[in-house]
């Protein structure tokens, strides 16, 4: 029998609609909470339709307001390697949900360069990179403790651009990662390392879709991260699966936790 990893916990929404708005209530409770005290707070995006979802859900919220925005700062898990202003790359895809209706100054915006800008992909991957390290911790960990990273999970079981059974995903030296030949195109991209992604307080993993059960219960059962990434993902404090009920077939109710 299977043994579960206790400390991830799932929390389901009936359809990927009610799932956007229970996330995006929870994220911007969260910041603003965290806001108001005084903290900086940092977060990684994730692309992908869920992920755009939730932003956008997030910019009609009524508590948007209650978010002093001039202290969050924005990342990305991972970003396509394309024309800045390509459908595909996940930054822009993030300004038209929520970042472009915010009084946000142009610098808590930290996007991966773009192909067109000069660099190529293992540069941008180093300026990415460097620019987490400009946000070091206290303990000189060269990259942000992350409030929340958000992540989708492929029916593959990938995550940000972590795919299954490549070398990506073993990578621990350094915080960003290069990506050619992606199984998902765009073929090129940056991603974060699993050690950046595991160094968040909390990592919040968003999915719908009845093709996400199978990489979803694998996830939870512990499968190998190095076979399915989305068994690796662990927050510091919290570790959530946010679903849909049509991913939630594999799901043991010992997991469910609808008090979170």
């Amino acid at each position: 029998m299977a043994e579960f990893i206790i400390e991830k916990r799932v929390v389901i929404s009936p359809d990927p609609a009610a799932l956007a708005e229970s996330v995006a209530a929870r994220f911007v409770h969260r910041l603003a909470k965290r806001s108001s005290n005084g903290h900086l707070v940092h977060v990684s995006l994730t692309g992908g339709t869920m992920g755009s979802a939730v932003l956008a859900a997030a910019s009609r919220h009524p508590r948007r307001g209650g978010v002093d925005w001039s202290r969050v700062h924005f990342w990305w898990g991972d970003e396509r390697f394309v024309p800045r202003g390509d459908g595909d790359r996940n930054e822009k895809q993030a300004r038209e949900a929520l970042l472009d209706a915010l009084e946000l100054p142009p610098e808590n915006i930290h996007a991966v360069a773009a192909s067109e800008e000069g660099v190529d992909l293992d540069a941008a991957a180093d300026r990415y990179a460097a620019e987490l390290a400009r946000f070091a911790q206290e303990d000189a960990t060269p990259w942000p403790a992350f409030d929340i990273c958000f992540l989708g999970v492929g029916p593959d079981g990938h995550i940000a651009s972590l795919f299954p059974d490549r070398p990506e995903i073993l990578i621990t030296d350094r915080a960003t990662v290069s990506v050619r030949d992606s199984p998902k195109p765009p073929p090129e991209r940056v991603s974060l390392t699993r050690p950046v992604i595991n160094g968040s307080k909390r990592v919040w993993l968003v999915l719908a879709g009845a093709d996400k059960a199978s990489a979803l219960g694998l996830a939870l059962a512990g499968a190998s991260y190095a076979s399915v990434p989305a068994a690796g993902a662990k927050g510091r404090k919290r570790t959530v699966f946010f679903i849909d009920d049509a991913a939630a077939s594999q799901v043991p109710p010992e997991l469910i936790d609808q008090e979170y």
